[in-house]
């Protein structure tokens, strides 16, 4: 699994967009303006950032190792997975699409219905 792949299933989740604002070491990817994921770039560090439900995140960073906090966000509600790890595509791809339901099922009536749309 690597970055682009990533990349590309994130974007083909409906009105998703990125951005760039960590100087080129991080892609953000945000539903209507909400982040729910950050992609990270850098050549040391092969990780995506997701918001996560607080019980299911404790609950994967004891069942997998490349799973952890994550620490440059608050700890409960997000999580790092380190793609070098024995994590397969199919369970990030999961907890993505988690990420991206929990900041769309916030969004407001308006907001929701403009998803629907694309």
């Amino acid at each position: 699994m690597n970055n682009e792949e990533i990349r590309e299933y994130c974007l083909s989740k409906p009105g998703v967009t990125e951005s760039l604002p960590f100087n080129d070491t991080a892609l953000v990817f945000k539903v209507m303006d909400k982040m729910f994921a950050l992609l990270d770039l850098s050549e040391d560090s092969r990780g995506i950032t997701l918001k996560c439900d607080p019980e299911l995140a404790l609950e994967l960073r004891e069942q997998y190792p490349e799973v952890t906090p994550a620490y440059h966000f608050n700890k409960k509600h997000w999580i790092t997975v380190y793609m070098d790890g024995s994590v397969g595509a199919r369970l990030i791809f999961k907890w993505v699409d988690h990420s991206y339901q929990l900041v769309a099922d916030k969004l407001s009536v308006s907001q929701k219905k403009l998803l629907k749309d694309f």
